[in-house]
């Protein structure tokens, strides 16, 4: 456990770092979403030193490469802010999906993943930080209850022609889907009536990390 000081030093830099990134994307969140954003780090940070939650080992790494990851996608993906449900398959321990949720209140989220510990880390992050539109869901996507949403997303989860069409099953009769992350240079393939996949490129800011988001909608 980190004492006061250490706990308050770490609070300092994560804010200074969000606030740095946050100047170079089209997103303002409110001092509330701000404090929200530390306070994920932070809890994230402690989980980890127990158990494997992320790669990143450090309030700061986290930061950049989880929470304005996720920002960043959220910049390239402006239909979030129209969407009432959303889906994060294969989340993790919650990303990008926790902050997104932070970042769009209005919008419903459900974490979608099949690992217990993952699970238990949502489910303590929605408590603490009092997050209302946050539902986690511990099981694989195409195996458990799915709920049609607005907007689908999926980082990492498979290859991109697979994860589209786990994606599709839990897309609304509007169902957008947003496959972040991926390194494929063609179009997936799409599933039935779908329209071929639009690829979209945005950078993180603070790590300057170049990232490609493959976007498909429905063919109505």
């Amino acid at each position: 456990m980190q004492d006061g000081d250490a706990r308050e030093e770490s609070e300092v830099a994560v804010f200074a770092i969000l606030e740095q990134g946050f100047d170079s994307l089209p997103i303002s969140p409110a001092l509330e979403q701000l404090n929200q954003l530390v306070a994920l780090v932070l809890l994230l940070e402690a989980w980890a030193g127990k158990i494997n939650l992320t790669g990143h080992r450090d309030a700061a790494a986290m930061t950049r490469g989880l929470v304005l990851d996720a920002a960043a996608l959220a910049a390239a993906l402006p239909e979030l802010a129209d969407a009432r449900t959303a889906a994060d398959l294969g989340t993790g321990a919650g990303f990008p999906g926790i902050p997104l949720a932070i970042l769009f209140p209005a919008t419903e989220f459900f974490l979608v993943d099949s690992r217990k510990k993952r699970n238990h880390f949502q489910r303590e992050v929605r408590r603490r930080l009092s997050l209302g539109n946050v539902r986690p869901m511990l099981g694989r996507s195409d195996r458990i209850e799915q709920r049609p949403c607005d907007l689908v997303l999926a980082q990492a989860m498979a290859q991109p022609a697979e994860a589209l069409v786990l994606m599709s099953q839990w897309a609304g009769r509007s169902g957008l889907l947003a496959l972040p992350g991926s390194e494929a240079s063609v179009p997936p393939d799409v599933p039935a009536g779908y329209r071929e996949a639009e690829l979209r490129r945005y950078r993180v800011p603070e790590s300057g990390t170049e990232r490609r988001l493959w976007v498909v909608t429905k063919d109505l």
